[in-house]
């Protein structure tokens, strides 16, 4: 089910991941209750991000909602779809890493210990 909210902002910042993704940072004025709830549809939800100074016209929202998502990382190889589960995995509780980079390393060689154990001869 696709919902389509728009909602007045500022881009107020914008970071660089070490994934090489971007952190955005907008404010916003006081959400109306229906943005609120197009808000909290769309948390932790792939999406498309539309920003222009001016409002957006009725044609430009009609064409916005038509556009489809068939986000699958078709994008990035199994090894990066991987690395940035991993890293995402890492970053809610750094499992006992300061650096993603030691977590990553020990993470794939138990994996491939795990597997190699059980390849015959």
């Amino acid at each position: 089910m696709s919902k389509l909210f728009i909602i007045p902002g500022q881009l107020v910042t914008f970071a660089s991941l070490k994934d090489r993704s971007l952190k955005l940072t907008f404010e916003t004025g006081e959400p109306t209750p229906e943005q609120m709830v197009g808000l909290q549809y769309s948390l932790q939800t792939f999406g498309w991000i539309a920003f222009k100074p001016d409002e957006f016209k009725e044609k430009e929202r009609e064409m916005l909602d038509g556009l489809k998502s068939d986000f699958d990382d078709k994008t990035k190889s199994k090894a990066q779809r991987l690395r940035a589960v991993l890293f995402k995995y890492w970053e809610q509780g750094h499992q006992g890493y300061e650096e993603f980079n030691y977590f990553y390393d020990h993470l794939m060689e138990k994996i491939i210990t795990h597997y190699k154990d059980k390849l015959d001869g």
